[in-house]
């Protein structure tokens, strides 16, 4: 085999290599023979078959097989003479081949870089610890007990202010027409929760148990319902009683309701909560501040597939959220956005490559109880897609 390199810019590499046709007849030949040991043909019996009329039957087949692993096999060990470490699947063109001649082909590649880690005894980190707040803790039982209020009707004369709870009937159309969902009788809104409509909730403050409200409203423009968002209703409430809200006691009993043996056990559990909480804001900080500071002290060149691979899986996450209205241009045009994006992934690609640097030195390993852990762990962060992220985590392969 006769290795040739043909172009060495920065880190892209192409190679010339030429496998010498006896070679490859060897190899077509030794495996004509593995498949004449079983080979079954009529008139001849169980691996009795000569190897020339197994060459005329399978030999396009046999080539095209000797010829696929010849070329990963031969390219591996090129690279490996070379001394390169792929940064991804190297690109293999063949250039020429023809029967009983040599087989020439180019492996273009890019390759790792040459990374020196700066020494981490210079980089100087500050981790915030958390300590008992119990105005939190209050606020969190003020919280708990609204959530568990009950209601008493309101028995003097007065009109309904904000925090009262109207029980209504209604009905609500567009353009004269009543639309799905649109009306209820004996619905229960608090006042000012910001549950209905907006403008409704406005229109009901004031009134006594017996009014009749014609309320006008327009349904936000971003409304789940596209037949209805944007658009101005109209709608007939009747007013059936008012109600007084009564925010639950914070005792003992509240702290029952909510599975806690006592009002004590339930601050000790919300401090260990919000605790929980801060450390994690924490540590996230701390990475953050981590990685720029790797970032700040690296500046090696990365390889150019890597960072548009990256760069394109964040562009298309990105027009994914946009699509779904979770994200917006911040008015910057779109080659502008693309610039930004592709930063971002270039920074990405540096730290990764850093980072396994950093655990290929140190010999890092992390065994799967570790990703075990760190799998249900996320899990909990997306309430609701515990499922779905394990699973998703189950689909990637090592």
């Amino acid at each position: 085999m006769q290795i040739t390199e043909t172009k060495s810019d920065g880190l892209s590499r192409e190679f010339r290599v030429a496998l010498p046709a006896s070679e490859i007849e060897e190899k077509i030949s030794h495996r004509l023979k593995e498949i004449a040991r079983t080979a079954q043909l009529p008139g001849f019996r169980p691996g009795k078959v000569p190897v020339s009329i197994l060459r005329k039957r399978y030999g396009h087949s046999v080539m095209g097989e000797i010829l696929e692993r010849a070329v990963n096999d031969s390219s591996q060990q090129a690279l490996s003479e070379k001394g390169i470490r792929p940064a991804m699947q190297p690109e293999i063109e063949i250039d020429t081949f023809k029967d009983g001649a040599d087989l020439e082909y180019t492996i273009a590649v890019e390759t790792l870089p040459e990374i020196e880690p700066v020494d981490f005894s210079t980089i100087k980190l500050e981790r915030w610890v958390t300590e008992t707040d119990n105005k939190a803790v209050h606020e969190a039982l003020k919280n708990l007990a609204d959530a568990n209020k009950s209601s008493l009707p309101v028995t003097s004369n007065r009109k309904s202010k904000s925090g009262d709870i109207v029980v209504i009937d209604f009905i609500g159309r567009v353009d004269g027409e009543e639309f799905p969902g649109g009306k209820a009788d004996g619905y229960q809104l608090e006042l000012g929760s910001g549950s209905f409509i907006p403008g409704l909730e406005d229109r009901l403050v004031g009134v006594k148990a017996g009014d009749h409200v014609e309320a006008h409203v327009k349904f936000p423009d971003e409304y789940g319902a596209e037949d209805l968002a944007g658009k101005d209703a109209v709608f007939d409430v009747d007013v059936k009683e008012l109600r007084e809200a009564i925010p639950a006691a914070i005792d003992d009993e509240l702290a029952k309701k909510v599975g806690m043996e006592d009002l004590g056990k339930l601050k000790e559990a919300i401090a260990e909560e919000q605790a929980r909480e801060f450390n994690s804001l924490a540590r996230m900080s701390l990475k953050r501040t981590l990685l720029d500071r790797l970032s700040e002290r690296h500046d090696f060149e990365v390889p150019e597939k890597l960072v548009t691979r990256e760069f394109e899986s964040i562009w298309a996450q990105y027009e994914e959220r946009k699509k779904a209205g979770e994200e917006t241009d911040d008015g910057l045009s779109k080659d502008e956005q693309k610039e930004e994006f592709r930063e971002i992934a270039e920074r990405r690609v540096r730290l990764g490559l850093l980072l396994a640097e950093i655990g290929q030195r140190n010999n890092i390993q992390v065994d799967q109880d570790e990703i075990n852990t760190a799998i249900t762990k996320e899990a909990r962060h997306p309430p609701g897609q515990e499922q779905a992220v394990v699973y998703g985590a189950a689909q990637v392969k090592p």
